[in-house]
């Protein structure tokens, strides 16, 4: 895969459709990362650059995206459902590349399964760091602010600044449809974002992972004295230090492949990845 300069550029990801079973070896085990959409392949690509010769599965839930205004309880079901078919395709570990879902459902699916399962939350640790003004923005869906993680983050590592959470009802359907520029979407962004700066934020965190993909756009908007933190590279590198941890980081030194699964359309999903910049062979219908 190629991608444009939405997102950090990194290494091309090589695309099989290949359906077989990985072996049973627990090494060559692939990783499986999923989100409500095409949003995780942000994080993704980041995974393919730490870790070149891993094997990689990804799930867009595209069917029942967006998850920010899902019930917590659906969320955790479909979770539970994708988690069930990267276990049936030998995944020796899993990234829930979906803040929403990790969220509300990662302490459970840690509980259900025994493999590495790293989850990806809004980055409030080192923008608290970062900010010169004191005041930090996230932007995020409402299911991500409005869950118990969220309000443990802000509180374990928001003393002495002021944290602003921004739901961007909508956002995640632009980016779904390749709506990553044009009046609608920049509309959307400036009435999301220039609030947050006229209260003084000068570090804003991207809390959804469709959002790098329009950060070209958020940049733009917020001006250059505000930052943009992505958490993905971090992502990648816990996942790179847990494979090593357990044991499970692959012997290979073959180039990686990437299969890809969508719970919607699979042409939708491939005209989509068209517009977001990223060549992929033929994506799979998932059979949860």
């Amino acid at each position: 895969m190629t991608l444009r300069s939405s997102v950090p550029p990194c290494e091309s990801v090589s695309v099989s459709s290949d359906t077989s079973v990985p072996s049973q070896e627990p090494r060559s085990g692939a990783i499986g990362i999923f989100d409500s959409g095409v949003g995780g392949l942000s994080v993704l690509l980041e995974i393919r650059h730490a870790l070149p010769h891993e094997d990689l599965l990804y799930v867009a839930d595209s069917g029942y995206a967006p998850y920010g205004d899902r019930p917590a309880d659906f969320i955790e079901r479909r979770a539970a459902a994708i988690v069930d078919f990267f276990s049936e395709q030998r995944a020796k570990a899993v990234v829930v590349a979906c803040n929403t879902a990790t969220g509300i459902a990662i302490e459970s699916l840690r509980a259900r399964w025994p493999m590495p399962v790293v989850g990806i939350e809004p980055a409030i640790k080192p923008a608290a760091a970062l900010t010169r003004s004191g005041v930090v923005a996230v932007l995020a869906t409402s299911q991500t602010i409005a869950s118990a993680r969220f309000a443990k983050l802000v509180a374990t590592f928001g003393a002495g600044i002021t944290v602003l959470p921004q739901a961007c009802p909508g956002l995640v359907e632009q980016i779904e449809k390749g709506e990553l520029s044009g009046g609608e979407t920049r509309a959307m962004l400036t009435r999301y974002i220039a609030p947050l700066v006229e209260r003084g934020a000068d570090t804003l965190v991207l809390g959804c992972t469709h959002y790098p993909f329009v950060r070209s756009e958020i940049e733009a908007i917020a001006g250059p004295g505000v930052a943009i933190l992505n958490p993905a590279a971090a992502v990648a590198r816990e996942l790179a230090r847990r494979l090593a941890q357990e044991g499970l980081t692959t012997t290979s030194t073959a180039p990686g492949t990437t299969r890809l699964w969508t719970s919607g359309p699979p042409e939708q999903m491939e005209a989509v990845l068209g517009r977001l910049g990223i060549a992929a062979a033929a994506v799979q219908p998932l059979p949860v």
